[in-house]
C-alpha cells in the first residue's frame, strides 16, 4: 500500500493481518527499523539465515512505514533478504508513504531495484489518496482536550 501519510495504509494492513490470525495464519509484524534491527543482531553470530527462514515461516509478513526516514545499505539489504526468501513462497503486507517506483530514493539503486522487481511481481498494489484522517481529527478538536491556562 502507498499514499499520503494519515489515510489508513497501516490501519487496512492491520486489519488484514487480524484477519490472517483469525484463520490461524502465522503474521510477522516489522517496521523497517525493527526489521533492520533484528536482521543485524543475527549479524553478530550469523545466524542470519535462521533469521530470515524463522520470518518466512510465518504466512503473513508485514512491514510497515517505509520511506519515513531513509533507509541506509542494513536496512536496504534487510528487507531486500526478506523480499526475497519469501518471493513466490509467502505474503508480504508493505506501507509507505512512497511508490514502491521511488524506493530508490530512500535506498540504494540496485537492491530497491531487485526488491521492488520481486516485491511487484503477482503484487496488488494499493494506493491511498486524501488528506490524513488524523490531521482531519486533531484539527475538527476530537481527541483533543485543550490545557488550562493557569
Amino acid at each position: 500500500m502507498a499514499g499520503p501519510s494519515g489515510t489508513g495504509k497501516s490501519h487496512f494492513v492491520e486489519a488484514l493481518a487480524h484477519a490472517a490470525i483469525e484463520q490461524d495464519l502465522r503474521v510477522a509484524w516489522f517496521t523497517l527499523e525493527t526489521l533492520t534491527q533484528t536482521i543485524s543482531k543475527s549479524k553478530v553470530d550469523a545466524s542470519i539465515a535462521r533469521t530470515v527462514a524463522r520470518i518466512c515461516r510465518c504466512d503473513l509478513i508485514v512491514v510497515d512505514d517505509i520511506g519515513m526516514l531513509p533507509a541506509g545499505q542494513d536496512a536496504a539489504e534487510a528487507f531486500y533478504r526478506i523480499v526475497d526468501a519469501a518471493y513466490e513462497r509467502r505474503s508480504i503486507a508493505v506501507t509507505s508513504n512512497i511508490h514502491p517506483s521511488g524506493f530508490d530514493t530512500i535506498m540504494p539503486k540496485t537492491l530497491a531495484t531487485a526488491t521492488v522487481d520481486r516485491l511487484l511481481h503477482h503484487a496488488h498494489l494499493v494506493q491511498t489518496t486524501g488528506e490524513s484522517h488524523r490531521l482531519a481529527e486533531a484539527l475538527a478538536g476530537k481527541g483533543v482536550t485543550p490545557l488550562k491556562q493557569p
